[in-house]
């Protein structure tokens, strides 16, 4: 069954990278193919079945493909689809916008506070 989907377009790219995790995962495959411990290393923090049901939505919303390779042990690589590589500008105006804060924060003096 295929979930709704939002008359909001905003709405409709939260809805498939709504999460902190789905961001993190694209910003490190946009650079190339991984495996799953290469993305486990990469975002500290994630738990194993965390990253997994992430990878399964995004494959699931032709966001990236998984590639099985018939080894043992299996060999399992994760890549963007046309679809995933397509969010590109949307992470480079986060990073830019990201930058920018944090050039901010550091420049700005700290708030002074009100006397009455």
């Amino acid at each position: 069954m295929q979930e709704k989907i939002p008359k909001c377009p905003v709405e409709m790219t939260l809805q498939l990278i709504g999460n902190k995790w789905k961001v993190l995962i694209i910003r490190d495959l946009l650079s190339g193919t991984k495996r799953f411990n290469e993305l486990m290393r990469s975002l500290s923090g994630i738990t194993q079945k965390v990253l997994t049901s992430n990878l399964r939505d995004m494959e699931k919303a032709g966001l990236l493909n998984r590639t099985v390779y018939p080894e043992v042990p299996p060999r399992v690589e994760y890549s963007l689809t046309e679809t995933g590589l397509s969010l590109q500008p949307v992470l480079k105006s986060m990073i830019d916008w990201g930058t920018a804060y944090k050039e901010q924060l550091t420049d700005d003096e700290p708030p002074q506070k009100i006397s009455r």
